[in-house]
Parts: structure tokens; C-alpha cells; sequence
């Protein structure tokens, strides 16, 4: 029961989220963070996602874009399918893979099937930075 709780919790925070963003008002609560940091504690939000690299400074809506990077993975796990995704982490630049061709459309929210994934995109860009797939990767940039 606890864990529908705290799905429908977090389901809830997402559409707050999407619809600040929506209306314009949105207004991130950002601070530094390493992105290392941020990509492992994304990783601990979902089963079966590894990571890798080294991180640097970005200054975001920590709690949002942790959000946003799990809901990519998850994402790619479902959508894939794929038992595993390995978060690659080089700065500000963060890419997840493997992206199937499957999965691409609905990682980048051009397929609205996942919202966690939709929302991440629109929080992303709302700070800034860029999403898109490349080379079989969901190639993330933070705003430095």
C-alpha cells in the first residue's frame, strides 16, 4: 500500500510540475549539484540502471531533474524493452542507453505513452538544457 501511496505522490508532484510549466509559473528552486550525484540518485529510484563516468557542476531544480532522469530510465526499460540502462555521465552532459527505435519516440514524448518521460523533457527544457536521441542514446544537457 505504501508504495501506491508513493507512486501516486510522485504521478501528482509530475502533473504539478507539467502544469507550472504549462501556465508559466514555474519557478525551479535551483542549486548546484554535481551530475554525477544527480544520475545516482536518479539510479536509486529505478531497478536495473547502472552508472558510469564523472560528474560536474550544473545548477538545476535538483529534485525535478533527479525525477526527470528516472523517469527517462524507466522509460527505456518499459519501452524498450531492455533489462537494463546505463546512465553515462561526462559534465553536464548525461546520455542513457541503450534507446531502442521502439523506445525513442516515447522517451522524447512525441509519443505521449509515458508521462514521467513527457515531464522530464518539459522540465529539461525548461531549465535550459536540451533532449534528444542520438547514436542509439538519450543524450541529456544540463545547463552549466
Amino acid at each position: 500500500m505504501e508504495t501506491a501511496s508513493e507512486q501516486l505522490g510522485e504521478l501528482l508532484e509530475e502533473l504539478n510540475v507539467a502544469a507550472r510549466i504549462a501556465g508559466g509559473r514555474y519557478d525551479p528552486a535551483q542549486r548546484p549539484v554535481d551530475t554525477l550525484e544527480l544520475a545516482q540518485a536518479a539510479a536509486e529510484r529505478v531497478e536495473g540502471v547502472e552508472v558510469t563516468g564523472s560528474g560536474g557542476l550544473v545548477e538545476v531544480d535538483v529534485e525535478a531533474v533527479e525525477r526527470a532522469l528516472a523517469g527517462f530510465a524507466s522509460c527505456l526499460r518499459r519501452h524498450g524493452p531492455v533489462e537494463s540502462v546505463r546512465i553515462e555521465v561526462a559534465g553536464a552532459e548525461l546520455r542513457l542507453v541503450p534507446v531502442t527505435e521502439a523506445a525513442a519516440p516515447v522517451v522524447l514524448g512525441e509519443e505521449l505513452r509515458d508521462l514521467g518521460s513527457a515531464v522530464g523533457r518539459t522540465v529539461v527544457e525548461a531549465l535550459g538544457g536540451s533532449v534528444e536521441v542520438a547514436d542509439a542514446s538519450l543524450v541529456v544537457r544540463l545547463p552549466a
